[in-house]
């Protein structure tokens, strides 16, 4: 059966809740929710209060991870600091999951790049977990979802160089770059193996710039707002964006596809799904 992916071009804070509902999954337990704090200076990244709504009900915990290049996000001092700066302490407890070591080290034994993914230890204390992703291009990655959250975005600080140097954070700049994606994909799989199943994914398609929230310099939005997705598929979320820029007529559509194709963006969802991560087929099922 192909997984549900359910579309609104509607972006409001009430329809990514009503989005989450209609994918019948009821987060419960103790439900983290992974979202991007925002890089000091960033101008695109989406704002707490436009997820509040959907974080209240779910009664969730806003966590990230240290970054593993310079800037306001690298050290748990900074990103403590930015996370209340950008507002998000102000209306949600937050957790570090890698704000003190030692990292967890979660078993990838099907993994085509890398066998192990390290991640903020303090994801054992979760048994749920809600992705809140901003769809937009991304300087390393093509484009930056669901998968992108997952990989990267719950890596520790040690694991996103791991990830990004395949296997040895010395190679973080150099190493090769098709591997590089694919070694996202084996660390998404890892966590959603981690979560068993107990997992939502919300990607917004608003102010997509070519580069990612975690650029403290980045391009303004090159296309219009397209909409929010949900599903419990990551891979049929991110391959239903991609498909979204597509398929619009918008003007700065070839800008954006133009940094996602450069960087062979869609072979991280091609990667995820070889391993069991998701499915590329899907359902759309727009809602008004």
């Amino acid at each position: 059966m192909k997984p549900k992916v359910y579309f609104t071009r509607k972006i409001e804070p009430e329809k990514v809740l009503e989005l989450y509902r209609l994918t019948g999954k009821e987060l419960e337990g103790k439900v983290a929710v992974k979202l991007h704090s925002g890089e000091e200076g960033n101008q695109n990244f989406l704002k707490p209060e436009f997820f509040k709504p959907m974080i209240e009900y779910v009664n969730g915990v806003a966590v990230e991870c240290n970054t593993a290049y310079e800037g306001s996000r690298n050290t748990t001092e900074k990103h403590l600091q930015t996370l209340e700066k950008h507002g998000w302490s102000k209306y949600f407890q937050v957790d570090l999951l890698d704000g003190e070591g030692p990292d967890l080290e979660l078993p990838i034994p099907g993994g085509k790049r890398i066998k192990n993914n390290f991640v903020g230890k303090n994801i054992v204390n979760y048994d749920s977990l809600l992705v809140l992703s901003h769809f937009k291009g991304h300087p390393m990655g093509g484009y930056g979802g669901a998968l992108k959250q997952l990989s990267i975005g719950v890596a520790s600080s040690y694991g996103k160089g791991y990830i990004h140097g395949v296997g040895d954070p010395k190679n973080f700049w150099t190493s090769d770059h098709d591997s590089f994606l694919e070694a996202m994909a084996d660390a998404a799989f890892s966590v959603i193996e981690f979560f068993k199943g107990n997992a939502v994914y919300i990607n917004v398609m608003k102010n997509m710039s070519v580069d990612c929230d975690c650029c403290a310099v980045a391009e303004d939005p090159c296309m219009s707002d397209i909409g929010i997705l949900a599903s419990t598929d990551p891979v049929a979320i991110d391959q239903a964006c991609l498909d979204l820029v597509y398929a619009s007529d918008d003007p700065g559509r070839d800008h954006l596809l133009e940094r996602i194709e450069s960087l062979n963006g869609v072979h991280t969802i091609e990667a995820a799904e070889a391993l069991g991560c998701g499915l590329r087929e899907y359902e759309l099922i727009t809602v008004e």
